[in-house]
């Protein structure tokens, strides 16, 4: 009789009749199988272990896309990871393979560091070591992929240019494989206009690569003083590095002719021992990173806005509520696909008008804060020039470092003009006798109107005044919202808000007498708190009233309203 005996598959059943302490292959992570093929290879060597070890080398070579021999040769390299060099003769030892043997197997070594899972340094005698960001990976069980190399930024493209020149610096790469590796990743990313301009010149090879050594010196080291030290690094043998350094000496190399790079000066005299990238090649090449840095030191970072508490009237309330929410990322992203996807504008402009003090900037300024946008701020008078030409070229400027600000930001920060009065008001008609400067300022229109046709981004302006605001700005506002004085019950808040130890009858009395704007009413704060300062007064109602009388009366002076939080 034929009898069937069903066992039941169980997870702490051993694997290859090991003791129960094995674990079973789910519950295994990539370093068990790792362990078990050092301890297999280890007391029977690279052969049996290609055999006796299979069901570990093949989990191995599945996950990391590589063949037994390589996860054998691999899984060595991990168990003596914490050096930072380790030679193949003392792997040869420990899986008993002869020196010799072990030459046939110096392809495979090549094929790991191609895939970037170990890398070699070419010395005086050839090491290897484990990248830090495999051994992270492994160890927390993840599938090792090497790093994304195409469509990159400019900025992480030289990030990278920087970690293959440091690689070739510490003999980890051969000018050969270096040479591939920057060539491969120029390849990989000729969205760039780096990388389109420097492979347009058609240099030689050698040409090529200290072109871009040079650019990543400036780029990365902010380095505009090169010597032939600098550069030796790059070269394997020494006659070549002396033929360049004598071509670069006495100017004879195609660099120096073509003009990409020049000598350095000192105290108005030529230095012939140290070159930096010529003005020309800077503008030709690394203008996407000038840009980039130049937008990043214009840029106001959201969570350095300090909080403060507004108080509106109910109409800017509920206009300014409903602007945040639209501004906030989710929100902001699905109007701008179904914008974009009628063909229409899909840039945000907006417009905070009012009288001086009723909260116009500093909305803005909480409106970034609370949807986590970083703010370019453009200050209108520094825009104004006395030369003509000069003006239109600063606000072309404006705008296209914005462009960068917003093709390179997570989120689309907010473009702040703020009191745009002298830029947004009506066109002058030209004639014989028009002044310079008045069609200097209808130049600095157009260009304005034409960037907010393709704006793509979130452009908040504030004026005080709209009753002479040029009819083509107004169609361009998607958002227009109107700051009034604030009422008696908005005055109420803001001096409680301020001087929280105003007794609430008198925080009411000075509302109901006084037709202050909040800036007004901070700036009477602020007196307050001077006083106590200097003189240590204590809050005094009499005062304050001789304050608020004050305010209003140098308004009247004026002819505006003087205060903060505009």
């Amino acid at each position: 009789m034929k009898i069937n005996i069903f066992i039941p598959k169980d997870k702490s059943l051993p694997i290859e009749g090991k003791t129960g302490n094995d674990l079973s292959f789910k519950d295994k992570c990539i370093m068990d199988y790792i362990d078990k093929i050092v301890e297999i290879s280890t007391k029977r060597g690279i052969e049996k272990c290609l055999s006796d070890g299979r069901k570990y080398l093949d989990y191995v070579t599945k996950k990391l896309d590589i063949n037994p021999i390589q996860a054998v040769l691999f899984s060595h390299f991990m168990e003596k990871s914490d050096s930072g060099s380790i030679r193949i003769g003392e792997i040869a030892e420990t899986i008993k393979c002869s020196k010799v043997k072990i030459l046939k197997y110096m392809n495979e070594c090549e094929e790991l560091e191609k895939r970037k899972l170990i890398r070699c340094s070419r010395g005086d005698c050839i090491t290897y070591r484990v990248p830090r960001n495999v051994c992270d990976s492994l160890r927390k069980n993840n599938e090792f992929m090497p790093e994304k190399l195409d469509n990159l930024s400019i900025s992480k493209f030289f990030v990278i240019l920087e970690r293959i020149f440091d690689e070739k610096c510490n003999s980890e790469l051969t000018y050969e494989a270096m040479t591939i590796e920057i060539k491969d990743l120029i390849n990989l990313n000729m969205h760039l206009q780096f990388c389109k301009k420097i492979m347009s010149y058609n240099l030689f090879e050698e040409d090529l690569i200290l072109l871009i050594c040079f650019c990543h010196l400036f780029a990365n080291n902010d380095d505009d003083n090169i010597g032939t030290h600098d550069i030796k690094f790059l070269y394997d043998e020494k006659f070549i590095y002396s033929d360049v350094k004598a071509d670069l000496i006495h100017g004879q190399h195609g660099l120096i002719k073509s003009k990409f790079i020049s000598y350095t000066n000192n105290d108005g005299f030529v230095n012939s021992d140290s070159w930096k990238l010529s003005d020309m090649a800077k503008k030709e090449l690394l203008s996407e990173l000038i840009e980039k840095h130049n937008y990043q030191k214009n840029l106001i970072l959201f969570d350095k806005i300090k909080p403060k508490k507004m108080f509106y009237n109910a109409k800017e309330t509920e206009a300014i509520g409903k602007l945040n929410s639209l501004l906030q990322e989710d929100n902001f992203h699905k109007i701008q696909d179904r914008l974009d996807g009628k063909g229409m504008r899909k840039g945000f402009a907006c417009l905070f008008s009012g009288a001086p003090g009723t909260g116009k900037t500093e909305t803005a300024w909480q409106i970034a804060r609370e949807t986590k946008r970083n703010v370019m701020m453009v200050d209108i008078a520094e825009t104004k020039s006395m030369w003509y030409g000069e003006s239109e070229k600063r606000i072309k400027e404006i705008f296209d470092t914005y462009r960068t600000a917003v093709e390179n930001s997570e989120l689309a920060p907010i473009l702040l003009f703020n009191e745009a009065d002298a830029v947004i008001g009506k066109r002058k008609e030209f004639n014989s006798s028009s002044r310079t400067v008045d069609q200097t300022e209808n130049t600095i229109q157009n260009i304005i109107l034409q960037e907010m046709e393709t704006l793509s981004g979130i452009l908040i302006a504030t004026t005080n005044l709209t009753q002479n605001m040029d009819s083509a700005f107004e169609r361009r506002f998607l958002y227009k919202i109107t700051f009034d004085k604030p009422s008696v019950e908005s005055r109420k808040g803001i001096w409680n808000s301020l001087l929280p130890d105003l007794p609430d009858d008198k925080a009411s009395e000075l509302s109901h007498k006084f037709e202050l704007s909040g800036g007004q009413i901070e700036n009477i704060a602020r007196k307050l708190e001077v006083d106590a300062i200097i003189n240590g007064s204590e809050l005094c109602m009499d005062t304050l009233v001789q304050y608020c009388k004050d305010e209003i009366q140098n308004g009247l002076n004026t002819g505006k309203k003087i205060g903060l939080g505009e």
